[in-house]
């Protein structure tokens, strides 16, 4: 249940505050009355007043004069000043001392009406601000690429580049080597305003062009209000394409368009919509591939790739899981925990096919299995610890066979397994639905 906002109206009009008070009968809000500034500073210093109606003359006083001190009970009360003497000089005055609004008298209903709903909104928007800058406040604090010299060097080398500039960009490595976190460090380095970021693998088909370009009001079935696209929110800040090499051929060319032009326009709208926008690209798949098996464009492959950056998998920078256990436990505990150092070279024999992904989740287990004053998430890693023994043993005789083939036996193997059911495959394999078509109809 919502909690119901407070009208503190201080005014020596005894009628006119009956009329407020029938005038604003709402759901959300209590009324109440003070017919002095004394009267109406008691209550601002016993209760939280979201909205002050205050008349300009008073027996014990003028209204502005007591602004600063119900601002100092609450910054956030919003002072509409009421007056049955306008004038500029009063305006001004009132202005200046912290008022929201000026009504003159006698007061109009709707008048009042809208300019208490109109200063209610205002407070429910700047509270949305404050949550979002605190939001902002906390990701930019987990954008920190963990790493000693020699693993991320030339990633972080590439990531203080980009963010000087507004080329495009696109990211590549394995699943959960830490994509998104570069593509933020980017951003919050470049001083852009909004981050936005959208995975094009969870999109159906059917749904992602609306999504990113918006629609009008009929534009199809269901439209029944117009809508911003994904490309139009991310005004003046940054958008990032997770996933670009599950975006459909068709809306490739869109987003080829949209990169050249910084223009957009809604599906079913008839003109074009100006967007500053700086977009960053992150796959884990081999575009240049894509490109060779005509599943992505060559052009738009090019477009985004005026500046590319490869983060390495945690195997190739294993000198760096001291200091990125060490990170991930001063993020997730309050306790000082750490490592000892057998436990440490432990991990670093693990092969870790998850990346830091798969480490920050061993590490959260082992936090949350631990059963004395130390953890040890070792004991979580089920596979051998060797990067040889992760593998399957094969006979030296062998015929040794392309990634290709070695993928085709194992999709058809889970295939087989849930009895043709593409859509639990897909899940199974970690893939989006749409990926997964395409593969077996490369196979064919």
């Amino acid at each position: 249940m919502h909690k119901k906002r407070l009208l503190l109206l201080i005014d020596d009009d005894r009628l006119f505050c009956e009329m407020a008070r029938e005038a604003l009968v709402w759901d959300n809000l209590n009324v109440v009355f003070a017919h002095s500034l004394k009267a109406g500073l008691d209550i601002c210093s016993g209760s939280e007043v979201d909205v002050l109606l205050l008349d300009q003359k008073l027996p014990d006083g003028r209204g502005h004069d007591i602004c600063p001190a119900i601002l100092k009970y609450n910054d956030r009360t919003k002072i509409i000043f009421t007056t049955a003497y306008p004038s500029f000089e009063n305006a001004v005055q009132a202005i200046k001392t912290g008022a929201y609004d000026y009504l003159s008298k006698p007061v109009d209903i709707e008048e009042l009406r809208l300019a208490v709903s109109r200063a209610l909104r205002t407070m429910e928007l700047e509270m949305v601000e404050v949550l979002l800058r605190y939001k902002d406040r906390k990701e930019s604090d987990k954008a920190v690429l963990v790493g000693e010299d020699g693993g991320l060097t030339e990633t972080k080398k590439l990531v203080d580049l980009a963010a000087s500039s507004d080329l495009s960009v696109i990211i590549t490595g394995e699943t959960g080597v830490g994509k998104n976190v570069v593509a933020k460090c980017i951003h919050y380095r470049g001083g852009r305003s909004a981050f936005v970021c959208i995975n094009c693998a969870t999109l159906p088909e059917n749904l992602i062009e609306a999504e990113l370009f918006g629609y009008e009001k009929g534009a199809f079935t269901g439209a029944v209000t117009a809508r911003k696209g994904i490309f139009e929110m991310a005004e003046g800040g940054t958008l990032l394409l997770d996933e670009i090499g599950e975006l459909p051929m068709r809306l490739q060319a869109k987003l080829l368009s949209v990169l050249e032009d910084h223009k957009v326009k809604r599906l079913g709208g008839e003109s074009f919509r100006i967007v500053d926008m700086r977009i960053i690209a992150s796959t884990n798949i081999d575009l240049e591939r894509a490109v060779a098996e005509k599943t992505f464009r060559e052009d738009l492959f090019y477009r985004l790739c005026v500046l590319r950056i490869h983060v390495p998998p945690l195997r190739e920078r294993k000198q760096d899981i001291p200091a990125l256990c060490g990170y991930i436990l001063r993020t997730i505990s309050s306790h000082d925990i750490a490592l000892s150092e057998q436990e440490v070279e432990r991990l670093k024999e693990y092969y870790w096919p998850g990346n830091v992904r798969e480490l920050k989740n061993i590490i959260e287990r082992s936090l949350l299995l631990k059963d004395g004053p130390e953890i040890k998430p070792s004991k979580l890693i089920e596979i051998p610890a060797t990067a040889e023994n992760c593998r399957p043993a094969k006979a030296e005789t062998d015929p040794i066979r392309t990634m290709e083939e070695v993928e085709m036996t194992h999709i058809r193997d889970t295939l087989k397994r849930f009895s043709g059911n593409i859509a639990h495959t897909a899940n199974a394999l970690g893939m989006s639905l749409s990926t997964l078509k395409r593969r077996l109809r490369s196979f064919r």
